[in-house]
């Protein structure tokens, strides 16, 4: 053949890529059409590299007063579910937003170099979006000795050049006016990356905003993106940061997204129907309207607080997805590094210990500070909260239930309706209690 002929194949092939795709600058080569494809999908990584803090007393006090986040051994976490990803070789990766603890530079550098290691050693791609704690957070702060200091944060820019290897490098379609992208690693599942993130407005707001929002430009690019996919018979699997759906009837401003009423009309007209989000650190499934119109939102806990959980995803062209929960196993990973921390070679009962006394010291101080109740009574009632807590956050308040309702220390917080200094923990706790009894550690799409 020529080299003319030659150039001539080279620039057709280019072409079908190009109209197949949308996109002149996609790299990677996707897995088969009828291929199965397996996903692991964290959240909330909240990760703090070593080089910003000492071990100091700042550093310690922060991670004590934290908000059940396992920080100090946010390092280790990292590398176990490293080890995971490794062991356990899946096609693909998500982090769905929040990989730093408030957006450090050293941070967000550290940790792609952990993911490129992690895709060099298992084969799997990394695909990650920005939290409303990754970009231009005012928060970012070093730790030496008793000090806090101000250290770098990142721009939106920044962002997408460190983690140009995680998605950014290799999507088919940028949004414009935003994070967002489009990314192909399967012929037959393909990722809807959504920025929902407000981080512009940081500077002036002093402190990182936990609202979100997707803007009515990227929703017109994605009813472009869906009409892409379904050109190639592709399903889309859509991951962004904050909720679709109120997971909580307490806590969801500033969690669930502010126009999500807009975004779930846009997500219902391009049968955009499973969303992984993350945001609230709790596990729990959620879903809009009903039969072929449902849509799931599955909001994957913090990978930081126990039960140092991440969610796997199983898809067949034939069968589906199949969603389900499993734990990263810190203990052999110590085990098998030679560490001799006690705290990580038994990490689950430690981690568990962790949030269980984070919980129990909060709910203890405030009912006692009350004069209203005995010292029995405020125990009961900080360890009923305590309890139900880890089980909100594990995805399990349903299977403790009964329990829960037969302790005196939920029968006291029924009765302490109106005492206002623990109204608001009396409104979590109720909040916590399930209104189905919907398994939010499995799902079946078909």
């Amino acid at each position: 053949m020529s080299s003319k002929n030659i150039r001539q194949l080279l620039t057709l092939c280019f072409s079908i890529s190009f109209l197949l795709t949308g996109c002149s600058n996609y790299k990677a080569t996707p897995i088969e059409s009828g291929k199965d494809l397996s996903l692991f999908v964290t959240s909330d990584v909240h990760y703090l590299a070593n080089s910003v803090h000492d071990d100091g007393k700042a550093f310690q006090d922060y991670c004590t007063n934290s908000d059940g986040r396992m920080l100090y051994y946010s390092d280790d976490i990292i590398n176990a579910f490293g080890a995971d990803v490794q062991e356990d070789k899946p096609d693909i990766l998500i982090i769905s937003g929040d990989l730093t603890t408030n957006g450090e530079k050293q941070s967000h550098l550290s940790l792609a170099d952990k993911l490129k290691n992690i895709e060099k050693t298992s084969g799997t791609k990394v695909y990650v979006i920005p939290g409303n704690h990754d970009i231009e957070n005012p928060w970012a702060r070093g730790f030496k000795g008793d000090e806090r200091y101000k250290i770098d944060s990142i721009s939106a820019a920044d962002f997408s050049k460190i983690y140009k290897d995680f998605g950014y490098g290799e999507a088919i379609s940028r949004d414009s006016g935003s994070l967002s992208y489009l990314a192909a690693p399967s012929d037959d599942v393909w990722l809807l990356m959504l920025d929902t993130c407000e981080y512009r407005l940081n500077k002036n707001a002093g402190i990182p905003v936990t609202n979100g929002e997707i803007k009515d430009t990227t929703l017109k690019w994605i009813k472009k993106c869906s009409k892409m996919a379904k050109k190639n018979n592709a399903r889309i699997i859509t991951v962004m940061h904050h909720n679709l759906y109120n997971h909580s009837s307490k806590i969801y401003y500033g969690f669930t997204l502010d126009n999500s009423n807009e975004v779930e009309k846009v997500f219902r007209e391009c049968n955009l129907n499973l969303v992984l989000s993350g945001h609230l650190h709790i596990q729990d499934i959620r879903h809009g309207g009903e039969g072929n119109e449902r849509i799931y939102d599955i909001a994957t806990e913090s990978l930081l607080m126990y039960p140092i959980q991440y969610g796997i995803i199983n898809y067949s062209p034939l069968k589906g997805f199949d969603y389900n929960t499993t734990q990263v196993n810190v203990e052999d990973w110590a085990k098998k590094n030679g560490i001799k921390d006690s705290n990580l070679t038994d990490f689950m009962a430690f981690s568990r210990l962790f949030l269980t006394d984070n919980s129990y010291n909060k709910a203890y101080n405030a009912v006692s500070q009350t004069g209203l109740y005995s010292e029995e009574d405020a125990k009961d009632m900080a360890e009923t909260i305590s309890f139900i807590n880890v089980n909100y956050i594990k995805g399990t308040v349903a299977d403790v239930l009964a329990d829960v309702e037969a302790s005196n220390g939920y029968k006291l917080w029924l009765k302490a309706d109106g005492i206002e200094a623990i109204e608001n923990l009396r409104a979590y706790l109720l909040s916590m209690i399930p209104h189905t009894e919907n398994d939010n550690n499995h799902l079946h799409l078909n």
